[in-house]
């Protein structure tokens, strides 16, 4: 690389530094100091220490934490089977169709979405309101009764987010030598072997990716239960996530140093959570 591709370079990745500097960095930096202070005086892991003792933590922990795992094993298991399913269709106009419809949902913003699963979930006016009512629901407050919201949220998330990535398995999929897969046909691999044997370990990679992206949206659950929660008149609790009590402790309480001890646990775990993924996965290993 010369001179001139280096300056280049330098140039491109200029803007998304200064964005990340100002919007990821330096609120982090100061998350951590607010998590470590009270009014200006350092007071050690006492805010960590009060947040934790509170009766609405836990809870809030076990919901973002459920509908991480659903979402996470949704996710993994169904768009890369749809992933192949649409990479093996062999007519060129039914697999650029399928990959359209994919993708079309992740054009609707997150609140967007949500309202429109509202109607869906409403067995009044539900276009699948023989379905929720042979399941046993009746009304909208039914079906988002505390105990189902992981499977809702799940549902409204992959709906809205599986498109895009079943996209970019596509392309993934798209990058294994032909020489390979004509190789595996040869050896007599079905498709199921196929996948299982050849596509799915170079897939490996773009996996971990995928469960990285979707560990850091995941855990930062907030949207989905908010409006929820004004829509059946606070049947949702204003803090199921760990988001929402964030948000209270800093404008219902004017508690930001709380609020931002909060904010230090999520960063933490889905660092760690990250991690797993990224050396599991060997995602910044080169082939």
């Amino acid at each position: 690389m010369n001179a001139g591709q280096l300056r280049y370079g330098y140039v491109f990745v200029s803007g998304y530094t200064l964005l990340l500097l100002a919007f990821g960095l330096l609120p982090t930096l100061y998350a951590l100091y607010l998590s470590f202070t009270r009014n200006g005086a350092f007071v050690g892991v006492d805010n960590f220490a009060r947040v934790f003792a509170d009766y609405r933590f836990l809870p809030a922990v076990l919901h973002v934490a459920l509908y991480v795992l659903f979402w996470l094993v949704s996710l993994i298991v169904f768009v890369v089977l749809l992933a192949v399913i649409v990479h093996g269709i062999r007519v060129r106009w039914l697999g650029n169709a399928a990959r359209f419809l994919f993708y079309v949902p992740g054009a609707i913003a997150g609140a967007s979405s949500v309202l429109l699963w509202l109607f869906v979930l409403d067995p009044s006016v539900s276009p699948v309101s023989g379905l929720l009512h042979a399941m046993g629901y009746e009304s909208l407050v039914n079906v988002v009764a505390v105990g189902n919201l992981p499977v809702v949220f799940t549902v409204i998330a992959f709906w809205a987010g599986a498109g895009s990535w079943i996209v970019i398995m596509y392309g993934a999929l798209n990058n294994i030598p032909v020489e390979v897969m004509e190789a595996a046909r040869i050896d007599g691999a079905g498709p199921v072997q196929t996948a299982w044997h050849i596509q799915l370990p170079m897939l490996k990679k773009w996996i971990s990716y995928m469960g990285v992206m979707s560990l850091a949206a995941g855990t930062q659950l907030f949207v989905e239960p908010k409006i929820l929660a004004q829509a059946t008149k606070n049947v949702v609790p204003e803090d199921y996530s760990l988001n929402q009590l964030a948000y209270l402790y800093a404008f219902r309480q004017n508690d930001f140093s709380g609020s931002a001890a909060i904010s230090v646990v999520l960063l933490v775990v889905a660092l760690g959570l990250s991690a797993i993924f990224i050396f599991r996965g060997k995602l910044f290993e080169r082939d």
